[in-house]
């Protein structure tokens, strides 16, 4: 066997721990937009009970009307995030190498 190629098998397993994120470091944002992911099916989730509930005339109007507007806000929230995230991608693609 040759030594140069352990030795560079060696470095290689030994600066590959450096290029993987640490989990300890990602949890945090992971679990921001899983919260996020989260809260906003679940306001969507209660907004489809409510408009069922109106659609039956057992739900005060009022109560349909506010829930809906509270899921344009968030539907509109979700798609401006999306939209500086893909703007931020797109970005970092001109980046000259």
């Amino acid at each position: 066997m040759d030594v140069r190629s352990l030795s560079a098998a060696q470095k290689y397993a030994a600066s590959r721990p450096a290029m993987q994120p640490e989990p300890s470091e990602a949890r945090p944002a992971e679990a921001v937009a899983a919260r996020a992911a989260d809260s906003f099916a679940d306001h969507l989730r209660r907004t489809e009970e409510v408009s069922q509930t109106a659609m039956a005339g057992n739900a005060d109007p009022h109560a349909l009307v506010e829930a809906l507007a509270q899921s344009e806000l968030a539907v509109q929230t979700v798609v401006a995030v999306r939209d500086k995230v893909v703007e931020a991608y797109q970005e970092i693609l001109r980046m000259p190498v």
